[in-house]
């Protein structure tokens, strides 16, 4: 058994939520829920971490115009804090070159990741999860014991199909689901609602496509302005799966 298990559990114990951002596919916009949940949560109070775990593509640095700030070694690795939120990613390890890795390298890479950062004491960390349903995501899962999921979507039809391999895949291995957010939606349709009635999963709402949210990446104070923002605090506020007292 692999030492660094244990102490995952260990480097995450001081966090009362886990909540791991999820989605199958590219595209969907879950870095971004994932970096403006963090934003709000920490506007509303709490201690937040962020954690980027898309090895092929990290991109919440760019969405939040993180530069310049790195982690620091203490024992291990100390996120820095940015924007109030304590924040690591795989991009400092690989930089903003490919990283060519494949199967078991990506996993170790992931494991060494988890189990030398230290998060300390937070009321919820965010992880973006790596995209796809194979083993990569399969292994994260495992190793985040304490992980709850939210589900990213969009109405797009081969989006859907994907999200409904993810829900059906984390219901098998019994994990808690917060519920899934339809993403970047164009048009009132009750197809996204409709797809979910099988899995027993609440839509907690939807997010309408902003044009001017592109123009915002890389500015934290326009970004929190932003019309998408706005409804994903709204969406925090009005559902209780977002309470701290929800956790496990």
């Amino acid at each position: 058994m692999d030492p660094r298990l244990s102490v995952i559990d260990t480097r995450l114990a001081g966090i009362k939520r886990l909540i791991a951002v999820s989605g199958g596919k590219g595209g969907i916009g879950k870095s971004v829920i994932s970096s403006v949940l963090a934003l709000t949560l920490s506007r509303l109070g709490y201690r937040v971490g962020l954690l980027d775990l898309d090895l092929s593509a990290p991109s919440t640095h760019v969405i939040l115009g993180i530069e310049g700030v790195y982690p620091k070694e203490e024992r291990g690795i100390v996120p820095p804090e940015v924007h109030g939120i304590a924040y690591m990613s795989i991009v400092y390890f690989t930089g903003d070159e490919p990283t060519p890795l494949r199967g078991t390298d990506i996993s170790n890479a992931l494991l060494e990741l988890l189990a030398i950062t230290q998060w300390g004491s937070l009321d919820f960390l965010i992880v973006d999860m790596p995209p796809g349903i194979g083993d990569i995501s399969l292994d994260v899962i495992r190793w985040l014991k304490k992980a709850e999921f939210l589900v990213v979507t969009t109405g797009s039809k081969v989006a859907l199909e994907t999200v409904k391999k993810v829900l059906k895949m984390l219901k098998e291995l019994n994990m808690p689901l917060i519920g899934v957010i339809e993403n970047m939606k164009l048009h009132e349709s009750s197809v996204v609602n409709e797809a979910l009635n099988e899995f027993e999963v609440p839509l907690l709402g939807a997010i309408a496509f902003d044009m001017n949210l592109e123009d915002s990446i890389g500015d934290v104070n326009r970004l929190l302005e932003s019309d998408a923002a706005a409804r994903i605090k709204e969406i925090v506020v009005k559902n209780p799966g977002f309470k701290l007292e929800q956790g496990r």
